[in-house]
């Protein structure tokens, strides 16, 4: 389906930001749900590229990681897009499990109120103390 050695043909369209960065939004593929906003770099897009399970880069890390590599929660690549400008990926998923480290399937989980405060609006898919050990840094 795609070649290893090379990066496919869309990787040059891809206008990287300064630090050689992406956004991504992670979207449900079967019910639009956008589950995550993250960062990718053209390494971690390689390896999402080849595995068909997406990789990103943290920011406050400086390191790649997998996506469910701690808690299990994987995302199967089903689509990539590419926006107008180049310059954001929408991925199409079929989540495993819940895509927030707070044990929620998206991220966006708290709504703003009419009073601007926030309120929760969704419920628990896994308790997080429960799938990570010692800390709940972002990237399960």
């Amino acid at each position: 389906m795609h070649n290893e050695a090379k990066a496919p043909a869309f990787f040059d369209m891809i206008r990287w930001d300064a630090q050689g960065l992406v956004p991504a939004i992670v979207q449900d593929a079967a019910t639009g749900e956008v589950l995550m906003v993250a960062w990718m770099n053209a390494d971690s897009l390689s390896r999402t590229w080849t595995s068909r399970q997406t990789h990103f880069y943290s920011r406050s890390r400086a390191s790649l990681w997998h996506k469910g590599g701690t808690s299990g929660h994987v995302q199967h690549v089903q689509s990539i897009h590419l926006d107008c400008d180049g310059d954001v990926l929408l991925i199409g998923v079929r989540q495993v499990g819940g895509a927030c480290h707070q044990g929620y399937r998206s991220c966006f989980w708290r709504k703003v109120d009419v009073d601007g405060g926030l309120i929760a609006d969704a419920e628990r898919v896994f308790e997080p103390t429960d799938v990570y050990e010692s800390k709940q840094s972002g990237g399960g």
